[in-house]
């Protein structure tokens, strides 16, 4: 299971406990998920980079494929990893602050 997966397990299992419930084998769903959002945040990344401008410096280049990355990165999670909690998962969360 690569980062995505586990980022998206954690997070359903806090904040999607229905969800997360109905999951009958949750290592493939979360490792299919994951690399779901990779190959995705991948495109993303590559459509935003754009190419090379003329003359761009090596420093430019790393700058601009990086703000690619964390702006598809962005979207991917909330669209696909980072779901909206469930009610009442953000109900209990308010109770016990804490955790």
């Amino acid at each position: 299971m690569n980062h995505y997966g586990e980022i998206a397990q954690h997070h359903w299992a806090k904040w999607l406990p229905h969800q997360n419930a109905a999951i009958e084998d949750p290592d493939s769903f979360f490792s299919d998920l994951g690399n779901r959002a990779s190959d995705k945040i991948a495109e993303l990344a590559g459509q935003f980079a754009g190419d090379s401008p003329p003359g761009e410096e090596y420093l430019d280049r790393v700058g601009r494929l990086g703000q690619a990355r964390r702006q598809a990165e962005e979207i991917v999670l909330a669209e696909m990893i980072l779901l909206e909690p469930e009610p009442e998962a953000a109900e209990d969360d308010q109770e016990n602050p804490e955790d």
